[in-house]
């Protein structure tokens, strides 16, 4: 497969996949997954891999379904949404040693109307949350983090996520100069778009590569502090 077809071809089977949300279309077309979806995604992963290990070179980029490929199946067992499938591609590149999900790291996003870049941890464990809160508390690494979100901020197209919590939690002081960044579950950097229209033009690989890295300063951070 042409690496000129991805991610448009991978889009459109999803698009199908999302019209026909079935076990039976699913085995049906069960070669149009191994070709339009897993294929370029393994692909991808390799080739995004080899360019952000330029910049982190400890991140793990693994082209296997649930390891930097996130499964198509769901566990429909407690969710109102019975659907099989999911109808996006998810990909994680992550550094660390613990649980893939528990380390900070790079994800790559798309379904038909939606393209998604995000980098940094999108919720902490409940161990992480508290040395999360201390480390901001420490005036320093408060500065520091401040910093980092204040220069990818600079960027309009990027945006923060993770602030959940109204108030500032128990044991915390509410006038602390950083005590907004108390009010993170997780934090992280994002992109989003609607359309895949610009990739028609711009080569993917190097688009997300080069998001990534203005958002590595952000995912070093937590490495080094989380």
């Amino acid at each position: 497969m042409k690496a000129m077809t991805f991610p448009f071809v991978t889009a459109k089977y999803l698009s199908d996949l999302s019209k026909n949300n079935n076990r039976e279309w699913f085995l049906k077309n069960r070669e149009r997954f191994d070709i339009e979806f897993l294929q370029p995604a393994m692909q991808f992963v390799i080739d995004l891999g080899e360019r952000i290990q330029t910049f982190a070179p400890n991140i793990m980029a693994v082209p296997r379904v649930d390891k930097s490929i996130f499964r198509l199946h769901r566990d429909v067992r407690f969710r109102k949404n019975k659907s099989p499938y999911k109808t996006n591609l998810g990909i994680y590149f992550w550094e660390g040693k613990g649980k893939r999900m528990e380390c900070s790291g790079f994800y790559f996003h798309i379904e038909p109307n939606n393209f998604f870049l995000g980098a940094g941890m999108y919720v902490f464990s409940p161990q992480q949350l508290k040395k999360y809160r201390d480390t901001v508390y420490n005036p320093d690494k408060g500065r520091e983090l401040s910093n980092i979100i204040s220069s990818i901020l600079k960027n309009k197209n990027y945006s923060i996520g993770g602030k959940t919590y109204k108030k500032t939690p128990r044991g915390y002081d509410s006038d602390h100069k950083y005590s907004e960044l108390i009010l993170h579950s997780g934090v992280y950097s994002f992109y989003e778009i609607e359309s895949l229209n610009m990739f028609h033009k711009k080569d993917i690989v190097e688009f997300t590569y080069n998001v990534f890295k203005d958002m590595n300063s952000l995912h070093q951070w937590l490495v080094n502090n989380i």
